[in-house]
């Protein structure tokens, strides 16, 4: 029996090393738009702060924008719309960043099981599932079903629509880490399709490839202005695998990636930033390194992106921000208020009067 598991193990690891070497072919170019997304650095930076404190489980402190990790280049925030949905374990919110001139979206990664386990999971995901209106697009059912068939959709969708009813048009920034990332890009492809959004643009850290060639080349000509950043060795960028043989049946990346990689030695180390082609699967980027890092997933920019435990939906709530919480029959979560209301920690209301959806 010990000797049978020791085969099983050595076949998995055998198809495992198989499956990296022949993702490593040559690119399928994708058809595209002339307009190419100019990397921000510093916005970069800003963006990623915000969707670290999407990770955040205390639900006042969040909501209320005073948790450890709502300060720095992310102060002053104001969020509208606090969703989570623990059926399944997802959380996003809504928001305004008066500095930025911008309503901010953010996702927040998986946290149902250990990322070990999930990143183990993204190896065997299949193109299963037809993307409407799309001819030949394809995506896998459990990215497309993460935002459209939970409460994410709605929560999102209505939070924006009353931030632009208040503030006007402004950038819509959508952002994501890791499964974040995937719902990130098909939530900004909704609000463009569906809701008639101008000005969205993404940023998405870490994110796994969503669908194939047909979907990509849709993405990037519905929502064109998107940054896709990975780091050094992150191994779910490189999930599910990429294989340039079978063109209609492979998972492909979108444009436009940013590779952080550092180079040097000891003392001498320092991060180069490479803005990669138009292609979305650039061999000199992430492509060029096996991706056999988590560590370098759970770290973008020097910012920690995780909750404080995995294998945890665990949440916190203090009682007084009943009045801005709905609760629906499925145990899921939405705390909602007016654009422009102030909400204190212990739920005093500075502005309008709540919002209850």
């Amino acid at each position: 029996m010990v000797k049978i598991m020791e085969q099983s193990r050595l076949l998995r690891t055998l198809l495992l090393l198989y499956l990296f070497v022949v993702s490593f072919g040559r690119v399928i170019k994708l058809k595209h738009t002339d307009e190419l997304p100019v990397y921000n650095h510093t916005l970069a930076k800003i963006l990623v702060e915000y969707n670290a404190a999407v990770y955040e489980s205390d639900l006042t402190e969040l909501f209320t924008w005073t948790c450890s990790r709502c300060n720095g280049m992310t102060k002053g925030f104001e969020i509208i719309e606090l969703i989570v949905d623990v059926q399944h374990c997802l959380q996003a919110y809504v928001g305004v960043a008066k500095d930025l001139n911008a309503i901010i979206v953010a996702f927040r990664g998986t946290q149902e099981h250990s990322i070990q386990n999930w990143v183990e999971d993204l190896y065997w995901k299949q193109l299963d599932l037809d993307y409407p209106d799309m001819p030949e697009a394809m995506v896998h059912h459990g990215f497309y079903y993460a935002y459209h068939n939970t409460t994410l959709r709605p929560g999102v969708v209505d939070a924006v629509k009353r931030a632009k009813k208040v503030f006007g048009e402004l950038d819509l920034l959508v952002i994501g880490h890791s499964m974040g990332g995937a719902m990130a890009a098909i939530c900004a492809l909704d609000l463009t399709v569906h809701h008639d959004m101008r000005n969205v643009k993404v940023t998405t850290f870490g994110q796994p490839r969503i669908g194939n060639e047909a979907f990509a080349s849709y993405y990037t000509q519905f929502v064109p202005n998107t940054i896709r950043v990975t780091h050094e060795h992150d191994m779910v960028p490189h999930l599910p695998p990429y294989y340039p043989y079978f063109r209609q049946k492979t998972y492909h990346h979108f444009p436009r990636e940013v590779w952080l990689y550092n180079i040097g030695f000891g003392s001498l180390v320092y991060t180069v930033e490479k803005v990669c082609d138009r292609s979305g699967e650039d061999p000199s980027c992430s492509r060029s390194v096996m991706g056999s890092s988590v560590l370098d997933h759970l770290v973008y920019y020097g910012v920690n992106l995780q909750a404080e435990t995995w294998n945890s939906c665990r949440i916190v709530s203090g009682p007084h921000l009943v009045r801005f919480t709905t609760t629906d029959h499925a145990g899921n979560i939405i705390l909602s208020k007016d654009p422009g209301c102030t909400v204190h920690s212990r739920g005093a209301v500075l502005g309008e009067t709540a919002n209850v959806s």
